[in-house]
């Protein structure tokens, strides 16, 4: 059974998540605190489970391995140069041993951790017992790699130089290296030792020739050559031959198969090539695409039938790709781990893969399709739905993004550069809380304008399920209703048009002749029909404008300024029939025309004429301001105002009659107080209107019809006090001695009967008591 590449589920059981599954930026790992005197260790906040306890170094991990029971694994790292073991049975760090120098490469000598062969960077070798340190050894070059040979328990190391050395470990002294010859170039070194299980063929792979050299244990000596093809791993240039093709390609990985016949060969190229021993011509090849050196490959078997049946593993120190030897174009799955590769172990017989990198925590990757998890860990088949982006899914949830702009109208751009801002992309991380915070301060109303929002939503999907009225709907409209409606009307009128002109020219052709008219009709129908005559498309319908009547993103805004300016008859139209409202521009200078609330607006000559006196009443600073508390109003003024509005509107509003009221026999009320001024005057022109009218009042009439009134004034306020009703009491009161009386209320002689007080002559000199202070807000003492 195949499968693509995103059907493979890849989970993360220890370290740092794979980039191919769920990658994290750098910024979601943090420093957890150690003892003192310790170096911190680096973890993730949010991690998946911890399948192995303690699986990690304090710097860096160079190679790990499984005992062949299965019971235990092994690495080697630093910084301090060290050796740990792990239970898998019980999930924990069984023990760690420091050595003196950097581990190169280790070869497990029993089937359990008790006893193991270390080749360290100083050209020395140590054996290691269970109880620790046992021997240590030097070898004359700085060794590469290391093969322990069980029949005849000798132990070979791969060095700089030619020759490979031979540790027997049953008679413990070195026997005669082997030296490895190439009649085309000189060998700068052997880089990796395999000893096929099947038959135990040794295979060395050579830095400098690209060439793999196979010997035979029991004649030591060669059995043959396999030579790369070197003119198709490295890109020629016209400057390279063959010679210097060749001295540019080393073997860096080398996995032989059980079956005895197939090997995986790695290059420093990136190329890893299938062959069959019994053939120089690969028959499949593999390309990492990163143009590094193959750390490591092997044969992945008794896995799982889902994943089928030889599959291979490479990988460099940035990329870890499964495939299938039958098809090596396509990948099984690849991994991208967060820190560069050192080694990689498959756990036989499961889908599980343990990794030495570049980090502090140690990588462990479960893949179900590839085989099942291992008797020690049988539990990972149960959960493996609830690790699926479990880091990331739990992480995220605590963080936000936001871009520039949206940091702007937050008031949170100054925190750019500081720990609070994770940037990520075009935009920045930042706490989901910090941000809620934020956003309710910038905006309080926020959570009002959402509930106002979400109400309206409700309300129109109810309102498109009631029973409409009868009017005309655009049907698919949701925003811009208006511009729908407008543009069908016009299309409707377009369409009027065309049938009016259509039926005209029908009824002239009719005239001429019956039948013209005829094959004009079958002819436009023709090209309906062929398709030569194009249908009217309407904007409502074109697929190109469908978002402006459907998202609300492209709603047209009737109450702004730019939409007052281009459509002043439609804003003229809304604020009411037959009232012409003020256009955009009246209503800006208006507002620009308009006195400011603290009075700085008010010219001199208001000042002098309204705040001409300085009484208690004109300044009083305890009545009611409403611009000094524009949330608060007035309840008692305001009922008063009611009431005197109420009186006003019941008895001091008299309307006059349009026409003359008439009396019981028909005349006109000319006289009365509710006739009207053109009443008055035509009775008192008559003959016989009234002796005082005649004699006070002359009225002529023009030839055109314009009209002169003249009258005399009185040279004493008789007359006055006669009209306004006071009568004899009035005439004595008003007879004064010494008063001279003349013009409409004005007189002469008369003396002042009410004397003014000190602070009304002179104004005010005191404070006001009790009244707060117009600069200080407290009241102000004595």
């Amino acid at each position: 059974m195949a499968f693509e590449p995103h059907d493979v589920k890849i989970y993360t059981v220890n370290g740092a998540t794979a980039g191919s599954s769920s990658s994290l930026p750098d910024w979601l790992t943090r420093k957890r605190t150690a003892a003192k005197g310790k170096r911190a260790a680096k973890e993730h906040v949010e991690g998946t489970i911890e399948l192995i306890q303690g699986f990690e170094f304090p710097e860096a991990s160079n190679k790990i391995k499984t005992t062949p029971d299965g019971t235990h694994a092994i690495a080697t790292g630093t910084y301090k140069p060290q050796i740990r073991v792990w239970d898998l049975n019980q999930l924990t760090l069984k023990f760690e041993r420091h050595t003196d120098s950097e581990n190169v490469d280790f070869v497990i000598l029993s089937d359990d951790w008790t006893k193991s062969i270390h080749l360290q960077n100083d050209r020395t070798i140590e054996l290691h017992t269970q109880g620790g340190f046992h021997y240590r050894t030097r070898i004359p070059r700085f060794g590469r790699s290391l093969a322990y040979h069980s029949p005849s328990c000798d132990a070979l190391f791969s060095a700089s130089g030619n020759e490979i050395y031979r540790l027997n470990l049953e008679q413990g002294r070195f026997m005669t290296p082997l030296v490895l010859e190439d009649e085309e170039d000189d060998i700068q070194g052997v880089n990796i030792i395999d000893i096929n299980p099947a038959h135990q063929l040794l295979g060395f792979g050579v830095d400098g020739n690209g060439t793999v050299q196979f010997w035979d244990p029991r004649s030591r000596k060669r059995a043959g050559v396999l030579r790369l093809p070197a003119n198709k791993l490295i890109t020629p240039s016209f400057d390279n031959n063959t010679e210097s093709m060749t001295a540019g390609l080393s073997v860096t990985a080398l996995a032989s198969r059980t079956d005895g016949l197939s090997y995986a060969v790695g290059t420093s190229t990136g190329h890893t090539l299938l062959y069959d021993i019994r053939t120089t011509k690969p028959f499949a090849v593999k390309d990492q695409g990163y143009g590094l050196p193959v750390k490591s490959v092997s044969w992945i078997e008794g896995g799982s039938r889902m994943a089928g049946d030889g599959m291979v593993l490479s990988a460099d120190k940035k990329v870890i790709k499964i495939w299938d030897r039958n098809s090596p174009s396509v990948n099984f799955t690849s991994i991208n781990p967060a820190s560069d590769l050192n080694d990689v172990h498959h756990v036989p017989g499961s889908g599980l893969l343990l990794t030495a990198n570049e980090g502090i925590q140690m990588s462990t990757y479960y893949i179900p399709q590839l085989g099942p998890a291992p008797r020690w860990a049988s539990f990972l088949e149960n959960i493996t739905e609830e690790l699926e982006d479990q880091t990331t899914r739990n992480v995220y949830e605590d963080f936000k993004f936001v871009e520039r702009n949206e940091l702007q109208k937050l008031g949170l751009d100054h925190l750019v550069g500081t720990p609070a801002l994770k940037p990520y992309m075009h935009g920045y991380f930042i706490s989901l809380r910090l941000y809620d915070t934020a956003r309710v301060i910038a905006n309080p109303f926020e959570y009002a304008e959402h509930r106002e929002r979400m109400i309206r939503q409700k309300m129109d999907k109810l309102a498109e399920t009631r029973i409409r009225s009868s009017t005309k709907q655009v049907p698919g409209v949701k925003v811009n209703k208006m511009l729908a409606e407008k543009i069908q009307r016009d299309e409707e009128r377009e369409r009027k048009r065309e049938e009016t002109k259509k039926r005209m020219v029908q009824k002239n052709l009719a005239e001429a002749g019956e039948g013209d008219a005829m094959n004009v009709d079958e002819e436009e129908e023709e090209d309906v029909i062929s398709g030569r005559k194009d249908t009217p498309t309407s904007v409502l319908t074109d697929p190109r404008f469908a978002k402006v009547f459907e998202d609300p993103e492209f709603e047209v805004d009737v109450s702004s300024r730019e939409y007052a300016l281009l459509n002043p008859s439609s804003v003229v139209q809304r604020k009411g029939f037959g009232e012409r409202g003020k256009t955009a521009v009246e209503e800006e200078e208006e507002e620009s025309d308009k006195m400011s609330s603290d009075g700085l607006g008010k010219s001199d000559s208001e000042d002098d004429s309204g705040n001409s006196s300085d009484s208690s009443d004109a300044g009083e600073l305890n009545k009611f301001d409403p611009r000094v508390r524009p949330g608060q109003k007035n309840v008692r003024a305001q009922e008063a105002y009611n009431r005197s509005k109420q009186q006003n509107r019941t008895s001091n509003v008299k309307l006059v009659p349009m026409r003359p009221q008439s009396g019981a026999n028909g005349t006109q009320l000319a006289t009365g107080k509710e006739a009207t001024f053109g009443q008055r005057r035509s009775h008192s022109s008559y003959p016989g209107g009234g002796k005082s009218a005649s004699r006070a009042n002359k009225v002529n009439i023009a030839e055109d019809g314009g009209m002169e009134m003249s009258w005399v004034p009185s040279a004493n306020s008789q007359d006055a006090r006669e009209l306004s009703g006071q009568g004899k009491a009035g005439k004595q009161q008003d007879r004064r001695k010494g008063v001279e009386k003349f013009g409409a209320g004005l007189e002469k002689g008369a003396e002042d009967p009410l004397e003014l007080s000190e602070s009304d002559r002179k104004g005010r000199v005191h404070r006001r008591q009790g009244i707060r202070s117009g600069s200080k807000n407290a009241f102000r003492r004595n």
